[in-house]
């Protein structure tokens, strides 16, 4: 089996009647990165809930690597490690004491040097004797992680793991990750810095209001969605496109100086062969260009936005 973790006809209606989660079907393969990207509200920690047993579904089904996560919970479970928004430890609780007590959880034999290990690596080592109370911030985030990889799981959830913390945490962050990747641990993200989505995901998710929008593997979504922007720098402002240039897609700024001219594929680009000479014909002297690629932040503005 290939499959991670598999969703199956997955809905979820709190008692309030709001609906989280409408048919979700999904399939994450083993050993990906697979980054679910969602406005605020747009079901994102309702599915990783469920997938991690804390939120009950209200239909469907969830296996983790064959395991269904109603009948077999513990073997589910098991195998996932969860990092979650909120910083939640035991404030007077030893650094050490936490991540052995998160490994003790599910039944693992004590392993000191692979705890060494693991807080060697978050650079947590010489903080293991400290209450957590002590910890600063992103040193907390650098414990949840710790306490989630403590009884070393397969597949690894990280909910908003970078928000308000520093770069260096971030840097590291996604060194572990690849190195985590590597080594065939299944990763699943969710993150606001579409950005860091773009740089390390394998595949991406985009779920709004409940409903996944769409599974796409990156490259194939920005070569699929994404479209490239051709800027034209004016040497003096116009008032008006001339109506020469009216069979090109294109939009004059507010100032009057610049030109952006958008295009989809490779072939298009004998069309701005013949925008340059339509330029000319209207009189207007082009003092610089540019060119731009739509970002996996614009992808997702405009599918978003499309749903609202």
């Amino acid at each position: 089996m290939n499959a991670a973790i598999s969703v199956s006809h997955l809905s979820k209606t709190y008692a309030s009647g709001f609906q989280a989660l409408k048919d979700v079907n999904l399939e994450i393969r083993r050993g990906e990165i697979f980054a679910l990207l969602g406005p605020n509200g747009a079901g994102k920690t309702t599915l990783i809930g469920i997938i991690c047993g804390i939120v009950n579904p209200s239909a469907g089904s969830v296996t983790v690597a064959g395991h269904d996560i109603i009948a077999e919970y513990r073997a589910s479970r098991s195998l996932i490690g969860l990092v979650p928004q909120e910083i939640t430890t035991d404030a007077f609780s030893s650094v050490w004491a936490s991540v052995s007590f998160s490994r003790g959880l599910f039944g693992k034999a004590k392993h000191p040097a692979y705890l060494e290990k693991l807080l060697k690596e978050l650079s947590l080592w010489d903080k293991k004797n400290e209450k957590i109370i002590t910890l600063s911030g992103g040193m907390k985030r650098r414990l949840m992680i710790a306490k989630a990889l403590s009884h070393e799981p397969r597949i690894l959830f990280l909910d908003e793991p970078t928000a308000g913390v520093d770069v260096e945490l971030r840097k590291d962050m996604w060194e572990m990750v690849r190195r985590l990747r590597a080594a065939g641990v299944t990763i699943i993200l969710t993150t606001h810095y579409i950005a860091e989505a773009e740089q390390i995901a394998d595949r991406v998710g985009v779920i709004n209001k409940g409903e996944l929008i769409l599974v796409e593997n990156k490259a194939e979504l920005m070569h699929k969605l994404g479209r490239k922007h051709l800027t034209l720098e004016l040497g003096e402002p116009a008032a008006a496109l001339p109506p020469v240039l009216a069979r090109h897609r294109l939009t004059l700024g507010e100032d009057g100086r610049r030109l952006v001219y958008s295009y989809d594929s490779e072939g298009e680009r004998i069309d701005i062969t013949e925008l340059i000479e339509d330029l000319h014909r209207a009189g207007l002297r082009v003092r610089d260009l540019q060119t731009r690629e739509s970002s996996l932040e614009d992808i997702f503005v405009g599918l978003v936005g499309a749903r609202q």
